[in-house]
């Protein structure tokens, strides 16, 4: 898969501070990459480099194959919102697209295309003040589409939302994928990335620790088998048969956990039989997306 954004040693100081050290990696096109780490990690310093509204400090960066040092070369193919969208209070959802499509040069036909496209067309013509915060944060995706681009940036669109406004941000872009558009957004709930992004760019403290596919962070850290018994002593005979074999295994409450492959599930079943050990769950399980950024930061939960 071809890259749609490229990094390569991208760094950004300010006086004593490093917000992005030398971060290397390749966003693929055609596809949600998530881009991850906690608040303060440099993901809006880094996305601001990448739209030019901030000089590097060193290294350089491509998008669609062109430098950062020109963004007049792509801009006109990168749709961004970042840290919020900005609207006029008093005017409608449809009067703020117009406005913004009279400003960029876009035609007024994709102002009501896109509000279709993001469940606005019913309330075009309410004023953005009554705005939920997730429409509010639909209407700005809006915004960034009107230049029909070919790369979508978001920062945090989904911050500050209820469940049900991130998963309408959460469908729309997945459908804004699948129509061939390339989206790298960045957001500190892990969770909610886990669930659409297909690959990831990890970063804490300005540093990239992972950028690859998301199930290939997933599967390379500490998958688990749950096991329980009739008793806390078939528990504690379950745990050492896990540790003879070589795997690292502790007991929770009633259950006791096994860093341990899914393979290892046939063979510790037959040696709790022999024990007489009758094993009322057994189940495999690969750590979530959380888990996997606590593992690679070495951080504690």
């Amino acid at each position: 898969m071809s890259s749609v954004i490229s990094l390569d040693n991208l760094t950004k100081k300010y006086r004593d501070i490093t917000a992005v050290d030398h971060a290397t990696f390749d966003i693929p096109a055609g596809a949600i990459t998530g881009f991850v780490g906690p608040n303060g990690a440099g993901k809006t310093t880094t996305i601001r480099m990448l739209l030019g509204l901030v000089e590097p400090s060193a290294g350089s960066a491509k998008i669609m194959g062109n430098s950062i040092s020109h963004p007049e070369r792509y801009l006109p193919n990168v749709g961004a919102m970042i840290e919020g969208p900005a609207f006029y209070p008093p005017l409608s959802g449809r009067e703020n697209l117009k406005v913004l499509a009279t400003l960029g040069g876009f035609p007024f036909e994709r102002v009501e295309k896109l509000l279709a496209l993001v469940g606005l067309s019913d309330r075009g013509d309410s004023k953005f003040k009554t705005y939920s915060l997730g429409m509010k944060q639909r209407l700005g995706i809006a915004a960034a589409l009107l230049p029909d681009p070919k790369v979508l940036i978001l920062d945090e669109p989904t911050n500050g939302l209820d469940p049900a406004g991130i998963h309408e941000i959460r469908n729309l872009l997945r459908s804004l994928a699948d129509s061939g558009i390339s989206i790298f957004v960045s957001s500190h709930i892990l969770s909610e990335l886990e669930v659409i992004a297909d690959y990831l760019v990890v970063v804490d403290h300005g540093k990239v620790l992972f950028h690859g596919a998301t199930k290939e962070l997933l599967a390379a850290n500490s998958p688990k088998l749950m096991v329980k018994a009739a008793s806390h002593v078939e528990l504690e005979t379950l745990q050492e048969i896990a540790r003879a074999a070589g795997y690292s295994a502790q007991i929770e409450g009633e259950r006791v956990s096994i860093a341990a492959p899914e393979s290892f599930a046939a063979e510790l079943n037959k040696k709790a039989f022999e024990r007489g050990i009758v094993l009322s769950l057994l189940q495999f399980s690969l750590p979530t997306l959380e888990e996997s950024f606590f593992e690679i930061t070495g951080d504690e939960k």
